[in-house]
């Protein structure tokens, strides 16, 4: 059992039985939305705040940030993370994405490129792309199983409306998504971000994962978010995700 769903594992004991033979991709986000919680529980969220901690690492260096993501369905989305009175925001108002970046000397908001933008078009989503996927214009296909550290993990490939790319890793024998692959281009150049996604917990009655690892594809996981709290159902005012009057 991956170290990923252990919560799942020795709190509930979620019993899906493995799925060894063919599956369809119809059939394998219909197992993935069951796991969950059920699709009813996952619609019915309208609003996250999710904090933490996230810690940046590379080589010998290391920093631990306090983190906060606020996410209203269909409204927008906004992360902060915060060192020592400084804060970065990264937030999408359901049109336009931008940012304040007081480590790298701009604390003044700044519009993003449509590029950078693309990655957050979708962050207000809070059922995710496999909920609704056909209404939603997305695509799907099954790719097999593939190892993620030990795991024959089913494989599913989510072309996004907007062009971005998904791979999708789910456990076999739980079924909940335990690594994605996301692939943007921007200014044309393609990137490809790997996340790992663990410890889970019910929230409302729906599974969501406490770990959030993430990194270049095939790189070391430079970037680690650990999930404390989550609270659903909050009053977000949508005026925090808009771009600061000036």
């Amino acid at each position: 059992m991956p170290r990923k769903l252990r919560a799942v594992a020795l709190g509930i004991g979620l019993g899906f039985a493995s799925s060894a033979g063919a599956i369809t991709a119809e059939e394998l986000i219909a197992k993935n939305l069951e796991a969950r919680g059920g699709v009813d529980r996952i619609r019915a969220i309208d609003a996250i705040r999710a904090s933490g901690r996230m810690v940046y690492a590379q080589g010998d260096f290391s920093i631990e940030l306090g983190y906060v993501n606020q996410v209203r369905a269909g409204a927008g989305c906004r992360t902060e993370v915060t060192l020592q009175g400084l804060t970065a925001i990264t937030a999408w108002d359901g049109s336009t994405g931008w940012s304040v970046s007081p480590f790298q000397g701009r604390r003044d908001p700044e519009r993003m490129s449509a590029d950078d933008a693309k990655a957050l078009e979708y962050c207000a989503d809070l059922a995710g792309p496999l909920v609704d996927w056909q209404a939603k214009g997305h695509q799907v296909e099954y790719q097999g199983t593939e190892d993620v550290d030990g795991t024959e993990a089913h494989k599913l490939r989510v072309t996004l409306k907007n062009g971005n790319v998904q791979t999708i890793y789910f456990d076999p024998d739980y079924f909940l998504e335990i690594r994605h692959i996301t692939q943007t281009t921007v200014r044309g150049v393609r990137q490809e971000q790997e996340t790992d996604l663990g410890d889970y917990e019910r929230v409302g009655g729906v599974y969501m994962p406490y770990s959030i690892e993430s990194g270049p594809k095939g790189g070391a996981k430079t970037q680690k978010i650990e999930i404390e709290k989550i609270e659903i159902g909050v009053d977000i005012d949508p005026a925090q995700f808009a771009f600061p009057a000036r």
